[in-house]
């Protein structure tokens, strides 16, 4: 038995036992991270270059090409570094932070795609009043409103889970720190607290998954009234990929928060970890660049220009 005082560090669950394993893993996981890493920095620049994409659509895809790359940039770099060197120890610190930057980046997923929702919802089923609910102040307070929400709930999260004592070990069964692995380590006095943290998080991302759906009920009800074939498939073009983007982020999400125990294993909780906090920060790019002729074209130019300088 120990104590949250006496632990200096945490050991993290090890992608493989083989070395060729390990060295495999790395070499996955440098080629999904540096495909991140590309595909949303095209986009952030080409949203803030193209004077044409200033709008609030794409003004919110470019805060959510933000959140993706700081989700992956938190717990990608550390399991490399693990898999390359053959470790599998976090300080307690850098545990703390990896928790707090990932819920903070995660939280402001949640926000924006949220957001993103009410955008596609004022454009399609509102459109003469989109310039006074989606003016540049709304669009800029929306998007200050999701980050400094994101950061009090990350804030109040890891100190909330940081502060119980731990009394099982220090090993965690993830590959990076989060909340629910540290809660398996809690003493059994602090149940409540335990369950109090659940339930504020569940209950956060359920009311954006009521509203997402409330939302899209509508969406697709205004767009069946379009008695045009190009202006539906207009419209659908605009909101399938957010719909697909936030069916891959909520469905593995709640899948890895809210599984019963008794089909928890290492592998399956491994496999769902990848799947919602490593796989849509580098589809995402992908999946809006593909339905989005405007964005193609602007990160066609973006890239041609600058081949053309060097």
């Amino acid at each position: 038995m120990s104590n949250s005082s006496s632990i200096s560090h945490f050991l993290l669950l090890a992608l493989a036992d083989t070395r060729q394993l390990q060295l495999l893993h790395f070499c996955l996981l440098l080629g999904i991270s540096l495909a991140a890493l590309l595909g949303n920095g095209l986009i952030i620049s080409a949203v803030a270059c193209g004077h044409h994409l200033h709008t609030p659509m794409f003004f919110f895809l470019l805060n959510l090409a933000l959140s993706d790359l700081g989700s992956i940039c938190t717990t990608v770099p550390k399991a490399m570094h693990n898999s390359l060197w053959d470790s599998s120890t976090i300080s307690y610190s850098g545990c703390a932070a990896q928790v707090f930057f990932f819920m903070f980046f995660i939280s402001a997923e949640v926000s924006l795609l949220t957001i993103m929702c009410y955008d596609r919802y004022v454009s399609i089923c509102k459109p003469l009043h989109y310039g006074t609910l989606l003016g540049s102040s709304a669009c800029a307070h929306m998007a200050a409103a999701a980050w400094a929400s994101a950061f009090l709930n990350a804030l109040l999260h890891t100190a909330n889970a940081f502060s119980l004592p731990l009394c099982h070990g220090n090993a965690l069964g993830q590959f990076f720190c989060e909340i629910p692995q540290i809660l398996k380590l809690s003493c059994s006095h602090s149940k409540l607290r335990k369950l109090g943290i659940i339930v504020v998080g569940a209950s956060l991302a359920f009311g954006c998954f009521v509203f997402m759906v409330f939302s899209y009920v509508q969406i697709f009800r205004a767009v069946l009234r379009i008695p045009c074939e190009q202006g539906r498939h207009k419209a659908f073009s605009t909101c399938l990929p957010h719909l697909a983007v936030v069916s891959l982020f909520v469905s593995t999400s709640f899948f890895e928060y809210l599984k019963p125990p008794s089909i928890s294993s290492p592998s399956l909780d491994l496999a769902v970890s990848v799947l919602y906090s490593v796989v849509p920060p580098a589809l995402n790019p992908l999946i809006y660049s593909l339905r989005k002729q405007e964005l193609k074209v602007a990160v066609w130019r973006l890239i041609t220009g600058w081949f053309q300088e060097q």
